[in-house]
Formats: structure tokens, sequence, C-alpha cells
């Protein structure tokens, strides 16, 4: 690594830099490519509770803690990184700035994008964990902080832990009744994305008919 930088290790080799020492009859590294097969990415291993980091022979709670520690300091350097670029143009430049987060919950969330005149980033609200439905979500609370920065513009997010992308019936039907409150609040909704591990659905340029409405 200090002679080739970190970029030439592969992800099993970096973990075994944090994970210092195997267990009886197998090296760091190997531990480090159990980790990934067990979880199937550093993805996964975001995902995973500590709990479940442990029960891989040969990860104790240090190790486990260790590992957590240092995805999430890659997240939040990750998140820096995006936060600089600010102004979204397509739904790919929003993705790059929520999606990292949204593919590592273990619950269903909705965000909401907060965007102003020029498309610029000013913001992120994470409003709702849990099953997402027009009767659940109260659509009014979608455009709260857009209301009060003021903000232009809102893209509405959430994740799909199931890893399948597609959007519901109940996912249509939010969209259209938070396009219509959005004009009512001079608000526009530009898309609603759907993230599902590494794949992403824009239910604008799916449902292009919501809009026109």
């Amino acid at each position: 690594m200090e002679s080739e930088g970190p970029q030439a290790l592969t992800d099993a080799e970096l973990l075994a830099i944090l994970l210092r020492v195997g267990t009886q009859g197998i090296n760091a590294v190997e531990l480090g490519q159990l980790l990934l097969k067990k979880f199937g990415s550093l993805a996964g291993i975001q995902r995973a509770p500590i709990s479940e980091l442990t029960k891989l022979p040969g990860i104790g709670h240090t190790k486990a803690v260790q590992v957590k520690a240092a995805v999430e300091l890659g997240n939040r350097l990750s998140r820096e990184a995006r936060k600089e670029k600010k102004v979204i143009t397509k739904p790919e430049d929003a993705i790059d700035l929520v999606g990292y987060e949204l593919r590592g919950l273990e619950q269903e969330e909705l965000w909401v994008v907060l965007l102003d005149t020029r498309n610029n980033w000013v913001g992120t609200d994470r409003l709702y964990k849990g099953s997402l439905t027009s009767s659940s979500v109260r659509v009014g609370e979608l455009f709260k902080t857009a209301i009060r920065l003021p903000a232009r513009s809102i893209i509405l997010f959430h994740n799909h832990p199931s890893m399948d992308p597609s959007e519901s019936p109940e996912d249509v039907a939010l969209t259209r009744a938070a396009v219509q409150a959005g004009k009512l609040v001079d608000v526009e909704v530009l898309d609603h994305i759907i993230i599902a591990g590494g794949e992403h659905t824009s239910i604008r340029r799916k449902h292009p008919d919501l809009w026109l409405s």
C-alpha cells in the first residue's frame, strides 16, 4: 500500500489491513474474502449490523466495529465529494448525491432532495422510514422544508432493500399525489427515483404522463 497506493489493493486486502490478523487456518486477506463472500460486497458490509458481522468466525466485536467505522468514513468522504458538485441537471446527478447512503439502508426510507431556482442542491430531508404508500405518507410533509427555505423544486427518493428497482402501484400513486400538490404550493416535483442496490428507476422517465395531468 505504501509503495503502490491504496488503489493497487483489492477490497479483501484493504479489509485485511483493518482486520490485522486472521483466525485459525485463515490469514487476514482470506478473512477479508470471507467477509465479502458472506455479505456480497462492500455495500453489503455497509448494510450489515455489527451483530451479523460477528457471526463470522474470526470477526470479534472489535474487528466488526473497526470495519464498520472504516466503511462509514468512506461514506462520509464520498458524501463530502458529492456535495461539492451541487448542480443537478439529470437524475444521475441527484443519485450521485444520495444514492450511496440509500443503498446502505436496511429499511425503506423516503428522502426529499431540495433544489433552488438554479437547480443547486440546498438540502436533503429524511422524512419517512418503513413501507411507503400514498396513504401512509402525508404529502404536505414533502414540501414543508421546501416552503420554509424556500426551495424551487424537489426530487423524491426512496430505496428498495429488496434490490428490485421496479416501481409499485403505490409508488406511482404517491408520485401522482406529490406532483399535484407541488403545483398548488409552487414547488415543482422534478422526479421520484427508486434506488435498489446498483440499479435505479426514474418514475418520471417511465411515467411522464404523471407530469402532464
